[in-house]
């Protein structure tokens, strides 16, 4: 059968035309033969066989390039020449006590940064760790570089040491997955991968390095190159294959190559979608901002998309790491009954504000409003119009530039005063409430709520907040008031458990003079306790505050009541301060028994992180009403 392809007419041609009769097939089988086992690429490129340079140089080279200042990791053999490199250039490598923990960390930074956040791990088992933390950096859209090594490329499906598909893995978790087999593609693939973790909608990347392409030709060579000479026919083929096969991965490998940033690519809306906003807003009587954290992703800086918020004077309710935009008080947002207000506003705009299960699917919306929901992701934007709503402008595009031009174009708008009062009044009177329940007595040890509004008071302005927890982190959203932009970080629609230690750890490094705190409950401080340890190591002082009700309690509230059972949601008021103190923070107790000087405990608590150590407060507390009927799915 003919082959109507543009290649298989080309070989046509080029048999029929420009080789010699009777030398064709031979020839053109040679081309195809040199071509396959890189032989050509050889012929033309050097091969500098007695360079101990090695691929992890060129890594690092990348990297810093691209501005990452911390690599996360755990230690592993596949990945120790990216870790020396990036030491070398004077990129800071943070090894932490868990793979899950140094990609909780890159993200963080990456959330904070507004850079690529860079996890490097082993092999295998350390890739299968990483795994939780890789599907919440998808669904949080934080872009995310995540390096794994790999057995060498001639010996995957062999039985080498932790060798699996890591590529299928993956590739249902990130945005882009490739595997480097030859040392001059490590450059390229990598500023690919990070052009893409920023690009659209953010992501998590991944990059596969087997082993072979990251140590030195020589080390390689001797590994994997010519075995047993001399020894017949059949080895010596091997031996030619093998040495082939060496020489390729390294040809060129030291040539010059551009490492820096490709630009990425972001969607902005139309001229006609912000002037079509413009126009309903401006009729607007009851407006409503609902900001997400894709309001917070570059390239807008934060502080034009707070002074742009601000310009229109419109209510805003702030959710993931839009929360604290416009500082610890402002009159314009609003934290409580989101739900009435959002039934009663006749324009909402949904910045980046998902209609997930957060926003009951679309039906807290009232159907006589006016939507405008703007989004970089075409499935989060038009998540369940099938069923509960409809927006009236759909708009995939950055949500930063949008609200920008939006407010451009409102100049001269004012809210309804009275519509915004009466939002206010309704958060006062709810926040009073809030503040009553301080003085409930609970059956054993603290109330919550008191320990929160508490630490709510000894936390300083330059304070930043990591939620990492159930039930007491639920009434820590309803106290605490993050201090100012990117302040708050908490894991996402996700709702992973043991974001603590590593998002607090990439926090300490963004920002090294702020406090952070760690909100903490008894269950998920289990996860990353351990990570006390990476603390002292790395001198990155966190204040961790545990409440500890002895219980997963988010569980038990509907457990309980639904199947008169508390099966598996019992754990002990255990001396965690002791563990801490174990792996060289400080720890501290709050218990009944400090119910009069509970801010000095939290004081001091303050005091020992800003002299260098990370301590950890375990509050003892007992069961209060507040959040009744809240349940966990």
């Amino acid at each position: 059968m003919e082959d109507k392809t543009v290649w298989g007419q080309f070989q046509s041609n080029f048999i029929r035309f420009v080789i010699p009769a009777g030398v064709s097939t031979a020839a053109f089988g040679l081309f195809f033969f040199l071509k396959k086992f890189g032989i050509l690429y050889q012929w033309s490129h050097k091969v500098e066989k007695e360079s101990k340079r090695h691929g992890g140089e060129i890594v690092a080279n990348v990297l810093q390039a691209h501005g990452v200042k911390h690599v996360f990791t755990l230690v592993g053999g596949h990945i120790s020449p990216i870790l020396v490199a990036c030491e070398k250039l004077g990129i800071r490598v943070v090894d932490t006590r868990h793979e899950v923990t140094a990609v909780f960390a890159a993200d963080a930074v990456a959330r904070m940064s507004g850079t690529v956040g860079v996890a490097a791990v082993t092999a295998g088992p350390g890739l299968t760790n990483t795994v939780t933390a890789v599907k919440n950096a998808q669904m949080a859209e934080s872009p995310l570089l995540l390096m794994g090594g790999a057995a060498a490329s001639l010996l995957k499906g062999r039985g080498a040491l932790q060798d699996i598909d890591q590529m299928s893995l993956f590739k249902p978790l990130c945005k882009y997955c490739a595997t480097v087999t030859k040392v001059r593609d490590i450059a390229p693939t990598l500023r690919k991968a990070l052009q893409v973790a920023q690009s659209g909608t953010p992501g998590p990347v991944f990059v596969e390095f087997p082993i072979d392409t990251l140590y030195p030709y020589q080390m390689v060579n001797k590994e994997v190159g010519a075995k047993n000479k001399g020894k017949g026919l059949v080895q010596n083929i091997v031996n030619w294959y093998l040495q082939n096969y060496v020489n390729d991965l390294f040809a060129g490998a030291w040539e010059e190559r551009d490492v820096t940033p490709l630009p990425a690519q972001v969607p902005t809306a139309s001229s006609d979608q912000i002037q079509k906003s413009i126009e309903l807003l401006s009729r607007a009587k009851k407006p409503l901002i609902l900001l997400g954290s894709q309001s917070t992703l570059p390239p807008t800086p934060v502080d034009d998309l707070r002074t742009a918020v601000e310009s229109m004077g419109i209510p805003c309710f702030l959710g993931g790491m839009a929360r604290g935009l416009l500082g610890r008080h402002s009159d314009l947002q609003i934290r409580q009954k989101r739900g009435e207000a959002l039934k009663e506003a006749d324009v909402v705009i949904l910045a980046g504000t998902v209609c997930d299960f957060r926003l009951g699917y679309g039906r807290v919306l009232n159907r006589r409003s006016k939507i405008i929901a703007v989004n970089r992701n075409k499935e989060q934007l038009y998540k369940n119009t099938d069923m509960f709503w409809k927006p009236t402008v759909a708009i995939q595009g950055d949500v930063g530039s949008f609200i920008v031009k939006l407010a451009q174009g409102m100049q001269g708008y004012k809210c309804d005063t009275e519509w915004l009062d009466m939002l206010r009044n309704k958060d006062i009177d709810k926040e009073k409430a809030n503040r009553e329940k301080c003085n409930e007595a609970t059956d054993v040890h603290l109330n919550p709520v008191k320990v929160l509004h508490t630490a709510e008071e000894v936390m300083s302005d330059d304070t930043i907040m990591v939620a990492d927890g159930g039930d007491f982190v639920g009434t820590a959203a309803y106290i605490l008031r993050p201090r100012g932009p990117l302040r708050w970080l908490d894991p996402g629609a996700f709702g992973t458990l043991g974001v603590g230690g590593g998002f607090a750890l990439g926090a300490k490094l963004c920002r090294p003079d702020s406090d952070v705190w760690i909100i903490y409950g008894d269950g998920s401080l289990g996860y990353s306790v351990a990570e006390f340890d990476t603390f002292t190591r790395h001198k990155t002082p966190v204040i961790a505050l545990v409440g500890n009700d002895a219980g997963w309690t988010q569980i038990s509230r509907e457990q309980v009541p639904m199947f008169g059972s508390n099966v598996a949601c019992q754990l002990a008021f255990t001396d965690y301060e002791t563990v801490a103190i174990g792996y060289g923070g400080k720890g501290l107790k709050l218990d009944r028994s400090k119910d009069d000087n509970m801010k000095e405990v939290l004081e001091e608590a303050v005091k020992l992180s800003r002299n260098g150590d990370s301590v950890l407060v375990n509050a003892l507390i007992g069961k209060t009403n507040f959040r009744e009927g809240s349940i966990s799915v």
